[in-house]
């Protein structure tokens, strides 16, 4: 096998290629695409998902006149085209940047657009753009404080440019490759949505029925529990949950609640991708121990009790209880599971329900005896335990995976690698 010649690509994230390949700057086997949806030629709104350009639910100018002038901004776009995130470039999104349009439509003209000349293989483009995002090549390469990125910057930028008939052969390999690793990502999603799904009809059932399957029951007068053990009471939240307002400390750090029911300093999770409020205005102290409920982001879990002190913005609702705290808790993120908070939102954004002190207060909760409400806690604490560990090992597999995914398609558009001959 005859030994491959390399020279130096002169692009500082790809180092050397081979000796028969050129480095060219996008401009030259891409153009913009700046369409604008007027007239509304297009009726499918499309948004960026995971690196995937899908469909937008709840999206009708049929059902919603309100939309039409939203759409009339979009960009047409067809399928090929490769849409590029370059919004907030200084954010580390775990998000992929780079997406291929499989079917027509619009999409906002706040992402880049552009569209393979006849020079380059569209789907090498695009495995050549998903290389760049997967090194953050992009980052820091945008203008303003948020380092926004736009197609003039985008246009400069150099890539490897081999023999057409060289791009395809890679695009295919990769293709077959990446489909199979594709497939083992989606069986792991799926067992992890399976293990997620059990964690909640687990929580549901104990914090309802309770540990003792074959005691007698009654109609708990709740819509969304139906029966519970007779010896158990009913009560609103304002019996048992006190609304707090701690003052904040000098040294206080922000406490975040996230979906995932952690209630934590936010710099313990990450700082990239939240707003930074200059002015504090209504911020709360909050304790270890305190029950915390997310006021938009409670109906998807951002239920919890805080493990740090810390103040935190007056969106979270910030209680303390005589109750057993951790049991309300998990009664709460019953509720969200369940669409509870959906049912009684009051607010009006999407993809969030209002989960306000006035509407806890009034929320009816299952009471058992302290002892009861302990065990049940105890209980869950350790099921769910179990079941996290499982999901942070599917986890790690997700990562694994999708790193070597992103190792192989940088080694063979950068030409580090060669396309095996058949």
């Amino acid at each position: 096998m005859q030994m491959q010649v390399n020279k130096d690509s002169g692009i500082k994230w790809v180092g050397e290629i081979p000796d028969n390949w050129d480095s060219v700057p996008i401009y030259y086997v891409s153009q913009e695409v700046r369409k604008k949806n007027n007239n509304i030629s297009q009726k499918v709104a499309l948004k960026f998902t995971y690196g995937t350009i899908v469909r937008k639910k709840n999206f009708s100018i049929e059902e919603d006149s309100s939309l039409r002038k939203t759409i009339e901004n979009y960009k047409v776009v067809k399928p090929k085209d490769i849409v590029i995130n370059g919004l907030n470039l200084n954010f580390d999104f775990v998000t992929q940047r780079v997406g291929f349009v499989t079917f027509p439509g619009a999409i906002t003209s706040a992402y880049i657009v552009i569209r393979a000349k006849n020079n380059i293989n569209e789907k090498y483009l695009l495995y050549l753009l998903k290389s760049y995002d997967s090194v953050k090549a992009f980052h820091n390469m945008g203008g303003g404080v948020r380092k926004i990125l736009n197609f003039s910057i985008l246009s400069k930028i150099k890539i490897p440019f081999p023999p057409m008939k060289e791009q395809k052969r890679i695009t295919d390999f990769l293709d077959k490759k990446c489909g199979k690793i594709d497939k083992l990502l989606s069986q792991i999603n799926d067992e992890i949505d399976t293990l997620k799904k059990y964690q909640h009809s687990l929580i549901i059932r104990v914090v309802t029925k309770g540990l003792d399957s074959n005691v007698p029951t009654k109609d708990s007068g709740i819509e969304w529990i139906g029966t519970m053990p007779e010896k158990w009471n009913v009560v609103k939240g304002k019996f048992i949950l006190t609304l707090l307002d701690r003052p904040t400390k000098k040294d206080d750090e922000v406490i975040t609640c996230f979906r995932d029911g952690q209630v934590t300093l936010r710099k313990k999770r990450r700082t990239d991708g939240f707003t930074i409020s200059t002015k504090e205005i209504g911020y709360q102290g909050v304790d270890v121990g305190d029950l915390v409920v997310h006021a938009m982001d409670g109906f998807a879990g951002a239920i919890g009790i805080s493990d740090s002190r810390g103040k935190a913005s007056p969106v979270l609702n910030v209680m303390d209880s005589s109750e057993n705290k951790n049991y309300l808790k998990y009664y709460l993120r019953c509720c969200a599971y369940l669409g509870v908070f959906n049912a009684l939102a009051k607010g009006i954004r999407v993809r969030t329900a209002d989960t306000r002190w006035s509407t806890l207060a009034n929320l009816k909760f299952p009471l058992p005896t302290k002892n009861e409400q302990k065990d049940i806690s105890d209980y869950l604490d350790q099921k769910c335990a179990e079941i996290r560990a499982l999901i942070n090992e599917k986890n790690r597999q997700l990562d694994l995976l999708t790193k070597y995914k992103n190792s192989l398609i940088f080694e063979y558009v950068t030409g580090k690698k060669q396309v095996p001959q058949i």
